[in-house]
């Protein structure tokens, strides 16, 4: 049955062929947040090659807001700054080769040139006081969309199809 072979071999090449056609065509990266315990998608957000997102919280022990802010890569996700507005324990202290610290109108200390892929990045969702995220214009308390001690994973994924989009 060499002729069904054939037919078998040509079946394959073919759906290959679309499959990568299709993925590289139609696909939609994207920022999932996922429960770290279960696994179960939380929300996931369309984003762009390049786009910055950010998380904000109370910094447990000095008590100041902290924001970090991260790019979105075609092979990850980056942590590219730092905002702090107090020193303290388990805050950056210290600059390494290439980091750069600026002071912001507001006050705020920025270091950037961190450029570091974090895989997965995580946060436990805090418990006296929010974590905020900040994409695309919205700001999301992540304490109302995943609650209270959560840890949340934000991976940088794909989605097909980007009529077929949703988010929960």
């Amino acid at each position: 049955m060499p002729g069904k072979n054939w037919l078998t071999g040509a079946a394959i090449v073919v759906t290959i062929t679309a499959s990568v056609f299709l993925w590289f065509t139609c696909s939609v990266p994207c920022l999932v947040l996922k429960n770290g315990d279960t696994g179960k998608i939380i929300r996931v957000f369309p984003v762009q090659e390049g786009d910055e997102f950010a998380v904000t919280f109370v910094h447990s022990v000095n008590k100041s807001p902290v924001t970090e802010v991260y790019r979105i890569t075609r092979d990850g996700i980056y942590v590219v700054r730092t905002i702090y507005y107090a020193f303290g324990a388990g805050v950056l202290s210290e600059l390494t080769d290439g980091q750069r610290l600026a002071y912001g109108a507001d006050g705020g200390m920025i270091v950037s040139g961190f450029n570091r892929r974090l895989d997965p990045l995580s946060y436990i969702v805090g418990t006296v006081s929010d974590h905020t995220l900040q994409i695309g214009g919205e700001v999301i308390s992540l304490r109302e969309i995943c609650g209270r001690n959560t840890t949340v994973h934000f991976v940088r994924g794909c989605r097909l199809f980007p009529f077929r989009f949703r988010t929960p």
